[in-house]
């Protein structure tokens, strides 16, 4: 049944999880110091500032400000929601992610269980659907039609059984049929484009007489398919559309399989169909991925570089594989970072990279990816073409034909490049305006970079030591000492040396998680990140002396409230007994 994840849990993934292990298997980190460090994933940037440490089990960048722990790092790296990071994270340790009952309202609770419940049904009927059409080709009565277009392809038994490819009849129900069961499955099966709504409210079958790709999350479920007519039907190919549990913009078909054949994977190349993937990996080349019918989205281009350093996209060499891969350059010019490259292949007439390896082989094939169009020379080609060179008025329009995109591109190696050839190449004329156009790129990346820093005051800082050393807390002789004390920040202080007292060994990650969703969360994640230049060996006795200063302040404002009532109303027994004992202190 649907429910909350117990906190105590969540404690515990915290504490088996290493942060810097997590980190590093998806963004390298060299040694810094006590900390680790890198470019930042979340930001583009010259010089690392992103920095991980093990011993607060936290992230922090320096120029965005993107901060978190390791549930964090996967709802922002992975794009996971937070119980989808949590299942992740627990898989890597062989944990089983227990659930309870939450506190939230009675309707609430119902909504939250109904929407979980709905979601794995979706994921569990979908790979039902998966299995009945790879069992169709095996025992469907024209099976032979798609087995003999299949091996016409090329590929074999054990592709196929890779990729998870199917068959469907051309029957209208030939899926309802076995599917069908229910008015409820029946809309559950239109909810997710297996079926559509015809006449009397009677479903039938979206994919008819076609062979079946089915389309993978990261997670390797399956939320959508991709269908190929064998007759002379049209469309030739069919997609899924959106539904609850699939996004076409988001999802890369062949990701998953990538990531299952190479492990440590170096380069991803983006071809145009599921054939092309399924013929590529077929013949050696298990890096293959298809942007499913859509031009590449920005949300598709920031999991390839997440994913991998170097990304060529291979498209047809007329004017829409070109128009298409002018698409990718220029989405793709916000993510480009040191380190990180786009490069095209553009095929020749006629040919695609399905038919290129049939005929041509792996090693012809991987040494044009190897020679492959650097995104400069493309961004050069494709915007020069467009301008009469042969004038000083075209050759000025050109600087100006590269703003737009120079403006996209963040500061880096590559755009020092591609300012010094447009210099270059325009003569002195224009290079004042280039270097201009240049530092003004220069600097507003900067500004938007640079974090705001919290103010120190005593409290935040008491805090940030409490977060940053949180074993601290057992020096204090009682944990509710400044319960009375009123005092902003002095209640989120109070509420963190309760936690730190209830669970000695509790670390940093920890104490942050327990106020996620919470505005005292982002206050925390800040805090912990303050620059307070205590060393670690000074930590204790400077968080005493905060303490005692705030004791101190407490007895100010006690003593002050017990002589004003003593001059106005007058003190009971009790508490002219506390007056004297704080004027004595």
């Amino acid at each position: 049944m649907a429910g909350m994840i117990p906190r105590q849990f969540i404690d515990d993934l915290l504490a088996r999880a290493d942060i810097v292990e997590l980190i590093d298997s998806r963004v390298p980190l060299k040694k810094a110091g006590k900390n680790y460090q890198a470019c930042c994933p979340f930001h583009t940037e010259k010089s690392p500032s992103f920095s991980v440490s093990q011993d607060k089990q936290f992230y922090h960048c320096f120029g965005c400000g993107e901060h978190g722990n390791a549930i964090s790092f996967l709802m922002e790296f992975d794009r996971l929601e937070f119980p989808d990071a949590v299942e992740e994270l627990a898989s890597h340790y062989n944990m089983d992610v227990p659930r309870e009952q939450n506190t939230r309202s009675p309707i609430q609770q119902k909504q939250d269980q109904k929407a979980y419940i709905q979601k794995q049904d979706d994921y569990e009927l979908m790979a039902q659907i998966g299995r009945f059409f790879q069992q169709q080709l095996k025992v469907a009565t024209d099976k032979n039609v798609a087995i003999d277009y299949l091996k016409g392809r090329g590929l074999s038994g054990e592709i196929v059984k890779r990729f998870g490819i199917g068959y469907i009849s051309d029957a209208w129900d030939g899926m309802m049929k076995v599917f069908g069961r229910s008015g409820q499955i029946n809309q559950q099966l239109v909810d997710l484009g297996m079926a559509v709504q015809g006449d009397k409210n009677k479903p039938y079958d979206r994919f008819r007489g076609r062979i079946q790709f089915p389309i993978r999350d990261k997670r390797g479920r399956v939320v959508g398919f991709g269908g190929r007519v064998l007759s002379d039907g049209t469309p030739k190919y069919l997609n899924s559309p959106e539904t609850r549990i699939y996004h076409k913009g988001q999802e890369l078909y062949g990701l998953y399989e990538a990531k299952q054949a190479i492990k440590q994977l170096k380069r991803l190349v983006v071809v145009e169909g599921y054939m092309d993937v399924v013929a590529l990996a077929q013949h050696g080349v298990d890096y293959a991925v298809a942007s499913l019918g859509t031009a590449t989205t920005p949300e598709q281009l920031q999991t390839l570089f997440r994913t991998v350093k170097e990304v060529i996209c291979c498209y047809d060499g007329d004017r829409a594989g070109r128009d298409a891969a002018w698409r990718a350059l220029d989405n793709a010019l916000p993510l480009i970072q040191d380190g990180c490259s786009l490069k095209f292949v553009f095929l020749p007439d006629g040919e695609d990279p399905d038919s290129m390896i049939r005929e041509q082989g792996q090693a012809v094939f991987e040494t044009i990816l190897d020679n492959a169009t650097p995104l400069s020379q493309f961004l050069f080609e494709h915007l020069l073409s467009q301008i009469d060179m042969s004038s000083p008025e075209g050759k000025g329009a050109a600087v100006s034909a590269f703003q737009p995109y120079l403006a996209k591109l963040p500061e880096s190696n590559l755009k020092d490049a591609i300012v010094t050839k447009l210099a270059n190449q325009f003569g002195a004329s224009n290079e004042m305006q280039l270097k201009k156009l240049h530092k003004n790129f220069a600097n507003v990346t900067e500004n938007k970079a640079k974090a705001k820093r919290p103010k120190i005051t005593p409290v935040r800082l008491a805090i940030a030591l409490l977060l940053e050393h949180p074993h601290i807390v057992k020096i204090l002789p009682d944990s509710a000492i400044l319960n009375e004390l009123n005092m902003p920040g002095i209640p989120l202080l109070n509420t963190l040396l309760a936690l730190c007292k209830q669970n000695p060994k509790v670390n940093s990650a920890q104490l942050i998680e327990h106020f996620r969703g919470q505005e005292a969360g982002k206050q925390l994640t800040k805090l912990l990140c303050l620059e307070h230049h205590v060393e670690a060996e000074n930590a204790e006795s400077m968080f005493l002396d905060l303490i005692e200063n705030f004791l101190n302040i407490f007895i100010e404002q006690r003593t002050e409230q017990l002589l004003e009532k003593e001059r106005s109303t007058g003190l009971t027994l009790i508490e002219k007994q506390e007056l004297h004992g704080l004027l004595s202190a």
